[in-house]
């Protein structure tokens, strides 16, 4: 069972038989519910009544009688602004920033000019990982930067993890990576390594498919996207 699953039916266990007047009320309800996890935001809404609680990118909604709790997306239809995104992209840029980015391998333009940078959960042995690996100078002549983080699949212990690890385990890691990605079979290889906390961190910003792109201001874009419609999408955002 997730975590998300495992919060919102304690929330619901919890919330049913007391009642909160404000959001310290909550937080102490919260560190009963999930002791040793600390919210990292807890305020109200522009719903009046309605509290937003959130770990991460996991958001739900509380109302301030503890009668009623929601999750899902919140839409100012006046605006048309996704309040629920908006928290949640905030909560991807805060958990990406744990990861070390020297744990990260990256693929920069050669002319060193950068526009963009995106991360990226791969797989070795995802189709779509390849066809973006085959693309990776395009990619770069675009002014795109690539930073790899590993996201195996199967799992730890499959021949794709031990795969990944003996990639970020290699002097050349980039060549070691094409080989991969080319079907080969990389030298087994151990060490001290990334992949695991990568994986870790997937999973609490909910990604479940690779590739997986984490753009610069956190949004989430699953699925393989080609060097000029990434790059397009990229311009746009830039410029609003």
């Amino acid at each position: 069972m997730n975590k998300r699953i495992v919060v919102v039916m304690a929330l619901l266990a919890v919330f049913s038989t007391s009642a909160v007047a404000d959001d310290g009320a909550v937080r102490k309800a919260l560190a009963n519910i999930i002791p040793g996890q600390t919210p990292d935001v807890v305020a109200e809404t522009p719903y009046k009544g309605f509290y937003e609680v959130v770990y991460g990118s996991d958001i739900f909604y509380l109302s301030e009688d503890g009668r009623y709790l929601f999750q899902g997306d919140m839409v100012d239809l006046k605006t048309q602004d996704n309040l629920t995104e908006g928290r949640r992209t905030k909560g991807r840029l805060n958990l990406m920033a744990t990861a070390d980015p020297a744990s990260r391998l990256r693929y920069t333009p050669e002319d060193g000019k950068v526009a963009h940078v995106v991360d990226v959960f791969t797989d070795v042995d995802c189709t779509y990982c390849r066809k973006l690996h085959g693309q990776m100078a395009e990619y770069n002549r675009a002014g795109i930067e690539i930073r790899y983080l590993a996201f195996p699949r199967a799992g730890i212990g499959s021949n794709s993890y031990d795969k990944i690890v003996s990639v970020w385990c290699a002097e050349d890691q980039k060549a070691e990576m094409t080989l991969a990605k080319n079907g080969q079979k990389p030298q087994q290889r151990q060490c001290e390594n990334p992949v695991q906390e990568h994986m870790a961190l997937a999973r609490k910003i909910g990604i479940s498919g690779t590739p997986a792109l984490i753009l610069e201001d956190g949004t989430l874009m699953p699925g393989y996207l080609p060097p000029g419609q990434l790059k397009k999408i990229l311009d746009e955002r830039k410029a609003n």
